[in-house]
């Protein structure tokens, strides 16, 4: 087996939910075909669209439960119900065929991958606290109580930032897209980043008053 082509990167995304990160994601993707997206596997019915293997590998509980005694996840976590994990040997094989990987995951996950597997990691701000609740209020698909739920939320996860080795705003979306792919760049080619630590914004969305 030849050593001379390089292995990959696992890069991991966490955001709060309005932060933007999907559409970010999305759009590295297509500018970045280098990159994989990682498919998680869940015990959750696939939704009317969703397809094998393209969304997610649709498992039953019991294979699923099964694959975390044998460790086969790198992380793995209980959301509504449902399971949802990553495949380790996925993600491995991946990486050795010299392909980057790229996972969207929430700071838990985040925590069990960085102590099971080398990652660079991201996360994504919004701008403001206000820009946040505007973007969760704009979808218009989302209960007045299921907003206030992911404000809540937000807090929890935004507190979590400082761990990532990377922290990015998504203000301008093409600055943040850019800035996201530079991450990479820097990664492919060696060179450490040391990037804004943004924590002025940060302590202002951890702020629990209102004004």
């Amino acid at each position: 087996m030849s050593h001379a082509h390089r292995h990959g990167t696992l890069f991991i995304v966490a955001a709060p939910s309005g932060a933007g990160k999907s559409t970010l994601v999305n759009a590295l993707l297509e500018r970045e075909p280098d990159i994989s997206l990682s498919i998680s596997h869940t015990t959750r019915p696939p939704r009317p669209g969703e397809s094998y293997g393209r969304h997610y590998y649709f498992v039953e509980r019991a294979d699923f439960e099964r694959e975390i005694a044998e460790g086969i996840f790198l992380e793995h976590a209980e959301v509504h119900g449902n399971l949802y994990g990553t495949s380790r040997t996925m993600v491995q094989e991946l990486l050795s065929a010299g392909r980057d990987v790229l996972l969207e995951i929430d700071w838990q996950g985040a925590q069990q991958i960085r102590a099971k597997a080398e990652c660079v990691s991201v996360f994504i701000l919004p701008p403001s606290r206000a820009e946040l609740e505007r973007r969760l209020r704009g979808r218009g698909s989302d209960a007045p109580d299921v907003i206030e739920r992911r404000l809540r939320n937000s807090r929890e996860e935004i507190a979590h930032a400082h761990e990532f080795d990377h922290i990015l705003v998504n203000d301008d979306f093409e600055q943040a897209l850019d800035e996201l792919q530079s991450i990479v760049h820097a990664v492919r080619e060696g060179r450490g980043s040391a990037g804004d630590r943004h924590q002025v914004l940060i302590d202002e969305l951890l702020d629990a008053g209102h004004g």
